[in-house]
């Protein structure tokens, strides 16, 4: 049965080229279109698509104001159109703090070559999160593991650093997982979510502003100090280096092949560089498999993996590749993950 999507948009340009890439794929169905927040509302209740894309900006009603009404009234997933701007970054983390998943950038769909860089995304996206439609929004981010993933209580790591790689679904995710830290954590926190530049240092300051814990976006030769969570800037790496008794942040585009940048593999593997053992890396909701071959470094060094379980992921693939290649020390929900971790390395030795 096809993806029934709905295309909200003021533009007809852009409702056409979302309409055209989404149709490109036999499994997806654009079943309508509207122009406004208040045609939202209206064409939500009356389709009732598997998912809308939604503009930011609009006449009438914005994209926020009608997503959050969606939201309370009919929740469904939503992709977030995002203008690549300071100012479209934290509209998008705004858009995601009320509930909408991910976002597709808005500059790319208007040249002709870049669509085609932009459609298998797009595609897989709406694929995988309507794939889990149902555990998202039915049973929104549950306690309970299934009996497959029941998993037993991570015990205590000696861990220097805490690495986390997320991608779909993760500013909602993070926003449950680091407010939770407590102010006093032992030890510095590395992440690394899948976005462009400016949406992460959009999303620092959003999870900084709620959070006990000091949040920021990581700029080249910042020191790792415990209690402060990094988040790798959009389009470099994050690796470390050491200097002394200290630990340095290097940003970098090198190696400019990989799949992501940042990329979850690249910082897990420097980090296994710099620390061997002494880790705990979370992997959680995203597309894909990285994090997997760096995972199996920290692994082979005795360091320590906790994946995020099903039921609670926004797209379950990272975390899956984890747990398919039985490289998980434990397997938590959305809400143990703070907890889990928390507890895993509060006996901890002290960056050093």
């Amino acid at each position: 049965m096809a993806v029934r999507v709905l295309v909200v948009d003021d533009s007809a340009f852009m409702r056409k080229a979302i309409s055209m890439m989404l149709e490109g794929d036999p499994e997806i169905e654009v079943i309508g279109t509207a122009r406004d927040g208040l045609e939202a509302i209206e064409k939500v209740k009356e389709l009732k698509p598997d998912l809308m894309t939604l503009d930011v900006e609009m006449p009438r009603m914005d994209g926020i104001t009608a997503l959050k009404k969606i939201m309370k009234e009919n929740p469904l997933p939503v992709l977030m159109v995002s203008s690549l701007t300071v100012e479209g970054a934290r509209a998008t983390i705004d858009a995601m703090s009320a509930g909408a998943v991910d976002f597709i950038p808005k500059q790319l769909s208007y040249v002709s070559l870049d669509i085609t860089k932009i459609k298998d995304d797009l595609i897989a996206k709406v694929k995988a999160i309507t794939r889990n439609r149902s555990r998202i929004f039915l049973r929104p981010f549950s306690n309970r593991t299934s009996t497959a993933q029941r998993s037993p209580a991570l015990k205590s790591v000696s861990a220097q650093i805490v690495t986390i790689g997320i991608s779909t679904g993760g500013p909602f995710s993070l926003q449950k997982v680091i407010p939770s830290l407590p102010e006093n954590f032992p030890l510095p926190v590395a992440i690394v979510q899948h976005m462009p530049p400016h949406f992460t240092k959009s999303l620092a300051e959003r999870l900084d502003s709620i959070s006990r814990v000091e949040v920021c976006e990581a700029e080249e030769g910042m020191e790792l100090t415990k209690g402060k969570v990094f988040i790798a800037p959009g389009g470099l790496h994050m690796k470390f280096r050491r200097s002394g008794a200290k630990v340095l942040i290097n940003t970098t585009k090198d190696p400019a092949d990989s799949l992501h940048r940042p990329s979850v593999d690249v910082m897990f593997t420097s980090a296994f560089d710099t620390f061997g053992g002494k880790i705990l890396a979370a992997v959680m909701t995203g597309m894909g498999k990285d994090g997997l071959e760096g995972s199996k470094l920290i692994k082979s060094a005795g360091g320590k993996v906790v994946a995020q379980n099903e039921e609670s992921c926004v797209v379950y693939g990272m975390p899956k590749a984890i747990v398919d290649a039985e490289l998980a020390d434990a397997i938590v929900t959305l809400e143990e993950m703070a907890s889990t971790i928390t507890s895993a390395v509060s006996i901890s030795s002290a960056l050093d």
